[in-house]
C-alpha cells in the first residue's frame, strides 16, 4: 500500500483548449481519478464505501500550474495525503513533465468525510485513518516521482 500513489500518462488530443495547452477542467478531473484510484489501492475501493454507507466529498481545490503541458506530453502525476483532521483530510498533487522532470502544477483538494447516508460530516474512522498515513517529507514526494 503505497503513502504516495503515482500514475503515468500520455496527454490526450481532447484534453487540449483552445490555446493549445491543457484544459483546466481537465486536471480536476485527473485529480479526482487518481485520488479514487489511490483509494482503490489502500482498500477503499467504491465497493467498501457503498457497503460502509460512507464517502468522501470535496469541499475546495486549489491549483497552481507552474508550465504549460501540451497535446502528447508525458505526465507523472503524484498524489498523496498532507493531513487529517478529525472529519476531512487535505490530499496534494503534483503534475510533473516527465520530459524535464519539472513541475507543471500543483494542486491540494480538501476531502471531507460523510455519512453517505445523511450526506452530513462524519468523523474519520480509524481504519479509515490506518489506510491512509500522512506524508509530508519532500525528499519522499520527490523519490516517489523519480521512480514512476
Amino acid at each position: 500500500m503505497p503513502r504516495i500513489h503515482t500514475e503515468r500518462f500520455v496527454v490526450p488530443a481532447d484534453s487540449i483548449d483552445m490555446n493549445g495547452h491543457v484544459n483546466n477542467l481537465e486536471y480536476i478531473r485527473w485529480m479526482q481519478d487518481i485520488a479514487t484510484a489511490h483509494s482503490h489501492e489502500q482498500g477503499w475501493t467504491v465497493a467498501r464505501y457503498l457497503d460502509t454507507r460512507t464517502t468522501w466529498v470535496i469541499r475546495s481545490h486549489f491549483i497552481e500550474y507552474l508550465r504549460p503541458v501540451f497535446k502528447e506530453d508525458e505526465i507523472i502525476l503524484a498524489t498523496w495525503v498532507a493531513g487529517m483532521d478529525a472529519q476531512s483530510s487535505p490530499r496534494r498533487y503534483r503534475f510533473v513533465r516527465a520530459r524535464d522532470l519539472k513541475p507543471a502544477a500543483q494542486a491540494e483538494t480538501l476531502w471531507v468525510f460523510c455519512d453517505a447516508t445523511s450526506g452530513r460530516p462524519a468523523d474519520i474512522p480509524p481504519d479509515v485513518r490506518d489506510a491512509f498515513p500522512v506524508v509530508g517529507d519532500e525528499a519522499e514526494i520527490a523519490a516517489a516521482i523519480s521512480a514512476a
